[in-house]
């Protein structure tokens, strides 16, 4: 697709953000809208944060601003502010990225933005949101999981706590996500009417939301067991909450082969036949045949001994082709270092290229007429296109850019 055949060509998006949460209009950007990265002379100190750091530049930055430009405005500044309201005036969306009311403090909230542009949708995302007790608490990533109970303690050798190694980020990154599908709500609405609309969101709201499985789960059991059981396969026994209660799962596990791990699911026992007939043990269908639906054979210690030299008897590959060829569920168990060598990756997803966006980043895995989305710019550095937008987008003149920078309006920035 060209730039203007992108399914977001057209929509302008004015982005005040700090760290992670700007990456709510990094999927604007990467379906081609204009995401305009507003930044003090400072910039936001994302840059530096976490590792990995490349060529001096954090990844975070890397994949959370790639695709945008950078605009460097002095806000504290008469002439600063009202080169914001020019830009919103040229724009369908504003992301405050940050604590709420930060732009307001400024006097470039929603009040004052709708005055500027009536169409324009304002959008607000934050750790915990504008309301409740924890609204002001500052926070980072991890703590909108622990918050929802995604994320629990682990204990150590010496016996202190830890943050277990392996981490989803669910907050962190579906907040932004689900807050990109509000926003484009948001701007197909203010498209009809005229009018748009302030909305607000918080990272750990999202964190529940994704997990609303198993939140629901422990609601639904404070009712009487006469009103909620568990699964017929079960014998209607109360399993524990999402994957807790697949822990004694035997034909839902992971087990070992050759060369990896590769996790079975026969829970159906159309699949769990097929797998009997296909590996020459139907023996085991007929002493377990299990129930139709969700039986996963739960603590039969002596059938899981059976899989378990079953499944050694083959490669990772020969087992998803197996799978392929009986009709039955078998997945492999990757992990992070390994994924960029699954073919299945390289096929659907792959890498982008590091000369294009800094480093080796995953794309929008989005497909449009067949084709993969076109590689987005590597994020800008402060003030990288300052005098750009204000020349393209606000008209300005050199001589008035001078006259801007001058007064300070710019900061130090690289322009």
């Amino acid at each position: 697709m060209s730039d203007k055949s992108a399914l977001l060509s057209g929509l302008r998006v004015i982005e005040s953000s700090l760290l992670g949460p700007g990456f709510i209009a990094t999927f604007f950007a990467d379906l081609g809208a204009d995401v305009i990265k507003v930044e003090p002379p400072s910039g936001d100190y994302i840059r530096q944060m976490t590792w990995p750091i490349v060529e001096g530049v954090s990844l975070l930055h890397l994949h959370t601003h790639r695709g945008k430009k950078s605009v460097c405005l002095n806000l504290k500044t008469k002439e600063g502010i009202e080169l914001y309201k020019e830009l919103v005036k040229e724009a369908d969306v504003v992301v405050e990225a940050m604590r709420p009311g930060s732009l307001a403090k400024l006097g470039l909230g929603y009040a004052e933005l709708k005055k500027v542009n009536p169409k324009v949708v304002f959008c607000t995302i934050s750790g915990y949101g504008a309301t409740g007790p924890y609204k002001d608490l500052p926070s980072h990533g991890i703590a909108y999981d622990t918050w929802s109970g995604i994320v629990q303690p682990m204990e150590d050798d010496q016996g202190f706590k830890r943050i277990p190694p392996m981490l989803p980020n669910v907050g962190i990154n579906v907040g932004p996500m689900l807050g990109a599908v509000a926003v484009l709500a948001g701007v197909i609405k203010a498209r009809e009417t005229g009018e748009g609309c302030e909305m607000e969101l918080a990272q750990s709201d999202a964190s529940a939301y994704m997990d609303w499985y198993r939140i629901e789960t422990e609601r639904a059991y404070r009712r009487p067991e006469s009103e909620v059981t568990g699964n017929p396969s079960d014998n209607y026994e109360r399993r524990p909450a999402g994957l807790a209660g697949m822990w004694g799962g035997v034909r839902y596990q992971i087990y070992e082969c050759k060369d990896g791990h590769v996790l079975f699911m026969a829970s159906e026992q159309a699949f769990w036949k097929n797998f009997c007939e296909g590996t020459g043990r139907t023996d085991l269908f007929e002493k377990w045949p299990g129930s139709k639906y969700a039986d996963h054979a739960r603590n039969n210690l002596e059938l899981q001994a059976e899989l378990k030299k079953v499944f050694m008897t083959k490669t990772v590959t020969e087992w998803l082709a197996f799978a392929n060829e009986h009709n039955t569920t078998i997945a492999v168990c990757n992990d992070h270092a390994s994924l960029g060598d699954d073919p299945q990756f390289q096929d659907r997803m792959g890498f982008l290229p590091i000369d294009a966006v800094g480093c080796e980043q995953l794309p929008l895995p989005v497909f449009v007429n067949g084709q993969k989305l076109p590689v987005p710019t590597k994020a800008p550095e402060v003030g990288q296109n300052t005098d750009e937008v204000l020349t393209n987008v606000l008209h300005k003149s050199p001589a008035e850019i001078a006259k801007l920078r001058e007064a300070g309006v710019f900061g130090d920035a690289k322009k």
